[in-house]
């Protein structure tokens, strides 16, 4: 019997969807997305929960969806999500097949939510145990929120030099100008009701493992019983006269990307740096700024990571808004007056007029608090872990992009990447198995960069690609490129061409592997695009 608040409306014939397809169909004027797996139908929510794209662009591969934009899988059948980014679960909905027809049930009580958070547990304050948290990034409120959800009740402290609660870092460069309250991740009535605690502006500077000690930057110690080192990684400084100037930025913290933002407004630019923070900086200034001008070492931006041609697409891209490149070179010093910049001198001599220097040249785990501890960490000072996501030192756990770990696609040999989706997956296993509940990290690699509106989606580990084989034409800004090493498809990347990197991503979760053979022929009906 159908309860009061509940409507129940015919969506379609059992034969207008076969297995393995999806489609939107609404009740009572509300989408959703309407799912035939293994021959049962399900029902769920219509938009990713992180960034609301629409999941019917998406990736159906078995019992998930695979969200277009940015990668976040979902099961269909429960609507939980299975693979980050994002947070939350889609809403799932009853679905009933009588007489041919196929029939969704939605509560008219929560026809508008969206998302669904997993039931999670409080701190109960009999319970003597303590998880501390050093970090206040995704793999650390991914790792809290595990544990609650998991009915860890014992206290959660998380540790964070920012002085906002723990935010989307991958909007600030994309968006300089950002407000706090859109980019953040759980807002501070969630983490209290949940019980994390969260200590802003305060940094860990030691570690004693033998007392299960930490000690802060205002001299206070905190005891724990187990610990997550989530630290990531901060921007490397450049070394030239100069660099100590007061213009010259870093963009590290939500404050920084304020600052940047203001100084850059009607004034002349320089960005130091031709990877993703730097040209995503650069596209954003491209209106702002009275002149931006972007140096960088090699031939093109990206040239290792995504290879010559994209390179050169992305600099034609931000050419056409007049950002101004001077590539295979290098800054010899920064010149001031009254200790702000004034110009930049480059290794050709060539001058460049100054108000604001932006330097985006790579990356260094924040491990130094580590030095006179047990914890191993590599000759790049990232903390090595196992699969488990645990250190050499027992309780003792680490995640994101601070850490070195085994990646199952790349033989499981040791990496450090530093991405979003990432860090949520490493802080979700190390809470798994603080818990006892023993789970392997085995994830496959997502990210984008997004230039002037424009969004780059890559997956895999493209580490010593030696050929790339491209599908549509780069010029025209619509291709798929597979990364391939030794015949095999290590990594793709694409612009407008949805949802082809998330198909290869399941199908690289799944351990399918993809042939230079298959990237090549100019049959793609494997990839089952629309």
């Amino acid at each position: 019997m159908q309860k009061a608040d509940e409507i129940t409306q015919m969506v379609c014939h059992v034969c207008d969807l076969q297995d393995g397809e999806m489609k939107e169909v609404e009740v009572d004027q509300h989408k959703m997305l309407l799912v035939r797996s293994n021959g049962e139908f399900s029902a769920v929510g219509n938009l990713c929960t992180h960034y609301g794209a629409p999941l019917i662009k998406g990736a159906l591969v078995g019992d998930r969806v695979r969200c277009p934009f940015h990668g976040a899988c979902f099961n269909v059948k429960s609507g939980d999500i299975e693979e980050f980014p994002g947070l939350d679960c889609l809403p799932s909905y009853k679905v009933k097949v009588e007489d041919g027809k196929v029939y969704v049930t939605l509560n008219k009580k929560t026809q508008k939510v969206t998302k669904r958070v997993k039931e999670m547990s409080g701190r109960k304050p009999n319970i003597c145990h303590t998880v501390l948290l050093i970090g206040g990034g995704p793999a650390s409120l991914q790792c809290a929120e595990i544990l609650r959800q998991n009915q860890y009740e014992g206290r959660i402290i998380m540790v964070s030099k920012e002085d906002v609660l723990p935010f989307d870092k991958t909007k600030l460069s994309k968006a300089l100008n950002i407000e706090s309250d859109k980019i953040l991740l759980r807002q501070s009535d969630f983490l209290q009701k949940h019980g994390i605690e969260v200590l802003t502006q305060k940094e860990v500077v030691s570690v004693n493992t033998k007392n299960k000690t930490v000690t802060m930057n205002d001299g206070s110690v905190q005891n724990y019983d187990q610990l997550l080192i989530s630290t990531g990684c901060r921007a490397r400084s450049l070394q030239c006269p100069g660099a100590d100037l007061e213009n010259v930025r870093l963009l590290q913290s939500f404050k920084d990307a304020g600052e940047i933002h203001k100084l850059s407004l009607g004034n002349r630019v320089v960005v130091i740096g031709t990877s993703f923070i730097g040209m995503e900086v650069a596209g954003y200034l491209s209106d702002k700024a009275a002149s931006v001008s972007v140096i960088g070492n090699s031939e093109y931006p990206y040239q290792k990571s995504l290879g010559q041609d994209i390179g050169k697409m992305t600099m034609k891209m931000l050419e056409e808004k007049n950002v101004k490149f001077y590539m295979k070179s290098g800054v010899t010093e920064i010149r001031g007056q009254n200790g702000k910049v004034k110009e930049v001198i480059l290794q050709n001599g060539t001058v460049l007029p100054a108000d604001i220097v932006v330097v985006g040249i790579g990356v260094i785990p924040n491990s130094d608090f580590l030095k006179g501890s047990t914890i191993e960490v590599d000759s790049r000072n990232a903390v090595v872990v196992d699969k488990f996501m645990r250190t050499n030192v027992p309780d003792v756990f680490a995640a994101g992009d601070v850490v070195s770990f085994p990646l199952a696609m790349f033989g499981n040999r040791r990496v450090n990447i530093g991405h979003w989706q990432l860090a949520q997956a490493l802080g979700r296993v190390a809470g798994l198995n603080m818990l006892k509940r023993q789970t392997e990290v085995n994830t496959v690699p997502f990210f984008w960069t997004v230039l002037l509106g424009k969004s780059v989606r890559y997956t895999g580990y493209g580490e010593g690609y030696n050929d790339i084989v491209f599908k549509g034409n780069v010029e025209e800004r619509k291709f798929l490129a597979f990364y391939i090493k030794d015949d095999k498809v290590i990594a793709a990347a694409s612009l407008n061409f949805d949802p082809a990197v998330s198909r290869i991503a399941e199908m690289m979760a799944k351990g399918n592997e993809i042939t230079k053979a298959q990237a090549e022929s100019a049959d793609l009906t494997w990839l089952q695009l629309p």
